[in-house]
Formats: structure tokens, C-alpha cells, sequence
């Protein structure tokens, strides 16, 4: 006879009103529990009636979660989470951890509800941006005319540090509300501008409303592949903006997907496939060590911090690296085994691209493009310039550029040479950033 399964980890949500913003159900889960995991500010809400262990979660936490379980196999656990559990909360870690068929979820409004009720605003209308455990720099892809933003603060100090970062992006004039301790006796909510923030630091539970508006000649960047090449800083190695545009068009990104971007450069493919939709990943490999620290900087001055930036030589510095969606080669070409290495990367379905302007490169994608198809192509662009008095064309160096998808059949020597659940240093920085945030959310 097999053993009875454990009883279920109710995760509770409660709000800043603590106890009595509870519902039955959650009262009786917290009164019955055997072990109360959560933040020390929510096990402070919990009453004497409630008598189970109280575990305060350790720090790092996503290491210690299953350990943590495993010593109380058996008993009855509740876990105390801000807010809705499943909203950058607590419950994606424990669904993962755990299986999110041992999980019961008792939710509770977040704060993101709480405000937009305050505020009058439609919450299918609004952007949500958590700093929680996130770079300050994750706010820049969000900054756009007319638009409504809602900020999951890290602490008291973040609305000065938005207010100080609108100013920068050219949106001083924004209109900013700081909600504070939404849902209890204490609640209270200051404004002003980002230009002119007024306020000192105040209660660390927070968040942070934006009414975006630019200031006078300030000019938002489109989430439209094909920025302005003026919006890199590079040293001349930057894929171009209509050939840009069309590289991207033909790695065509998808939600979640991941891209490697192999011989970096100055990061502009990488950086507009992860502007193309906030769960878009990017892994950015690039020899030179200023290029490489140079794509971090374009990286998070446009929005994308979360970029992986790998330092080092095609094909070496491939191994290890998470199975990639797309890949995109912009350089290096020609050194031994880079082609076959993304290849083989590559699961059935990814998509490769590969651009080039060098007779020799051209002269191998050729042989590519022979042995597995796609779409061979060149792409010319010429500008306007001055002749004198006059205007005339001037044309950039063409670009060769081949572009295929792989077939389900496909198999090749090397196949296995990316590790699909394997990782880099950076990579596991990513995943870490994922854990503070759980860890700094949820025991605030």
C-alpha cells in the first residue's frame, strides 16, 4: 500500500491590514498549521491563536525551499506571501520547487489592485514594473507619453531613485504618487513631480505610481526593432539600423524565447530582441572585454539589464550555454567551427542568422545556404548626402545575409554541444536576481 500524500502548502496571501483583512479559510489554514513560513513582518501580523511554528524565511531562499520543506515532511505548512502569492510573489518559486499540485492558494488584493482602486485606474491598462530584486534601469523600457505606470518598490529610498531616473530619461515632468501601506489604518499617499520630488524617504511598503510625460524635445525610443543608431554607444561595430530592422524581422522573437547574439559587438541585436517583450532572453557573447562591458552599459541604458554578456571566443565560449530559440552570428564568421557549433545548438525549429560583408564569409554561408536552405539574401542601403551643391546616393557596404530554420529531422555532428539545462556564470546571476526578488518581496 503506498503512503497518503502530504497535505498541501497552503500559501496565504495577506495585506498590509494583516489578520483582519483575512478570509475564513485562511484564518482556519493559519490557526490549524503545524509551521508558518514567511517574512518577520508577516509572521508579526499572526495573533497567539494561531500557535504552529513560525519559520522566518533564511536568505538566500531559493536554495534552502526544498530543505526547508523536507524537515517538516508531513506536517501541516502554511506560508505567508504579500499580497496575491502568484503576482511576483513567493507561490511561482514554491510551484517550481514543489510542484504546483501540492500547493492550495488562498490569494489576497495585491497592491496593485489597491492602487489602481485608489487611483481610478484600469488595471488591464496599466504597466506593472517591479524593482524588487531588479535594476533601477528596468524602468527605461517603459517610459513612453500618456502612459500609466505602477512600480513595486524595493524600499523607502526607491521613489527618490525613480524620481532621479525619470529626470534622466527626459521625463521629469512626470507625475508621481507614492502609496504607502496600502489597505491599512496607516495608509497615506504623497505626489509631485519627478523634477522636483519634494519628499524624503517615508515607509518602506510602498508603491509608486507614474503619469509619464516628457519633458519638451524629449524623444522615446519604439519598441520597433530599428532604433536610431545614436541610441548605441560603439566603437564603429554595430549592426546598422535598416539592416538591423531586417535581422531582427528574420529572427522574428517570440515570448520567453532565448537568443544567443555571438560576436556581440555593441549588444543592438540582443538589446532589441529583449525590447521586443519583457520575457524575451538574450545570451551575448563577445571576445573583447571593452565591447563585451560596453554591451552590459547599452544593455541597461535601453531598458534590458537582465542581458547575459558572456566574454569570450566563438565557439569555446558557447559551451555550457542555455539551448538558444534563435542565434544570430554578427562576427567571426570564418573561425573554425562557429557555424556548425550554433547549428547544432540549435533544437528543431530555431531559427539561425547570420550576417556578413566579407567576400570570404559570403563565400561559406553560400555553401550553408546550399546544404540547408533558408533565405539567401543581399541587403543594400544608400543615404542621401551632399555633392557639392547638390544630393546624391552614397551606398554602405552591402550585407550578405542567410537565414534558416532547423528541420525536426535535423541531426549533425556536435548535436549535443549546447547543454540545454546548462548555464553561465551570468546566466545563474539571472536565477539569482529571481531569488532576491522572492526573498525581498516577500519578507518586507
Amino acid at each position: 500500500m503506498s503512503p497518503p500524500p502530504p497535505p498541501p502548502v497552503t500559501v496565504i496571501g495577506i495585506g498590509a491590514d494583516g489578520w483582519e483583512g483575512l478570509g475564513p479559510a485562511a484564518r482556519e489554514a493559519l490557526r490549524t498549521a503545524e509551521a508558518v513560513i514567511g517574512g518577520r513582518r508577516q509572521l508579526g501580523l499572526l495573533p497567539s491563536e494561531c500557535p504552529g511554528e513560525r519559520v522566518p524565511w533564511p536568505s538566500p531562499l531559493r536554495p534552502a525551499v526544498p530543505g526547508l520543506f523536507a524537515a517538516r515532511t508531513g506536517r501541516r505548512i502554511s506560508v505567508l506571501a504579500s499580497g496575491d502569492p502568484m503576482f511576483f510573489g513567493i507561490g511561482r518559486t514554491l510551484a517550481e520547487l514543489l510542484g504546483a499540485e501540492r500547493l492550495r492558494v488562498l490569494p489576497h488584493p495585491s497592491s496593485i489592485s489597491l492602487a489602481c482602486a485608489r487611483l481610478g485606474w484600469a488595471l488591464e491598462e496599466t504597466e506593472v514594473v517591479s524593482l524588487v530584486g531588479r535594476p533601477l534601469a528596468t524602468l527605461n523600457r517603459e517610459l513612453y507619453a500618456g502612459r500609466r505606470l505602477l512600480v513595486l518598490s524595493a524600499g523607502a529610498d526607491t521613489p527618490s531613485e525613480v524620481a532621479g531616473s525619470l529626470g534622466e530619461r527626459g521625463f521629469g515632468p512626470s507625475r508621481m504618487r507614492v502609496l504607502e501601506q496600502l489597505g491599512s489604518a496607516g495608509e497615506r499617499c504623497v505626489e509631485g513631480t519627478a523634477e522636483e520630488w519634494p519628499h524624503p524617504p517615508g515607509d518602506p511598503l510602498n508603491v509608486i505610481a507614474v503619469d509619464c510625460a516628457p519633458a519638451d524635445g524629449a524623444r522615446p525610443l519604439s519598441l520597433v526593432p530599428g532604433l536610431p543608431d545614436a541610441a548605441y554607444d560603439h566603437d564603429g561595430q554595430l549592426t546598422k539600423r535598416q539592416v538591423r530592422a531586417a535581422t531582427l524581422a528574420a529572427l522574428a522573437p517570440a515570448p520567453g524565447e532565448l537568443l544567443w547574439d555571438v560576436g556581440g559587438g555593441s549588444g543592438s541585436i540582443a538589446v532589441e530582441w529583449m525590447r521586443a517583450h519583457r520575457s524575451c532572453r538574450a545570451v551575448s557573447v563577445e571576445r573583447d572585454p571593452v565591447r563585451a562591458e560596453r554591451i552590459g552599459r547599452n544593455a541597461a541604458a535601453l531598458g534590458v539589464p537582465g542581458l547575459t554578456v558572456v566574454t569570450g571566443a566563438a565557439p569555446d565560449a558557447l559551451a555550457g550555454l542555455p539551448t538558444p530559440d534563435a542565434v544570430f552570428i554578427g562576427g567571426g564568421l570564418t573561425a573554425p567551427g562557429v557555424l556548425e557549433a550554433c547549428w547544432a545548438a540549435l533544437p528543431p525549429g530555431g531559427r539561425i542568422v547570420a550576417n556578413t560583408v566579407t567576400l570570404e564569409s559570403e563565400a561559406l554561408l553560400a555553401d550553408w545556404y546550399r546544404r540547408h536552405g533558408g533565405d539567401l539574401v543581399r541587403l543594400a542601403v544608400s543615404h542621401a548626402t551632399p555633392v557639392g551643391a547638390f544630393t546624391g546616393w552614397r551606398q554602405a557596404m552591402p550585407v550578405t545575409q542567410w537565414s534558416a530554420a532547423k528541420p525536426p529531422t535535423s541531426r549533425g555532428p556536435g548535436e549535443d554541444a549546447a547543454d540545454p539545462g546548462g548555464s553561465v556564470e551570468a546566466a545563474q546571476a539571472g536565477q539569482a536576481a529571481q531569488a532576491a526578488q522572492a526573498v525581498q518581496g516577500e519578507t518586507r
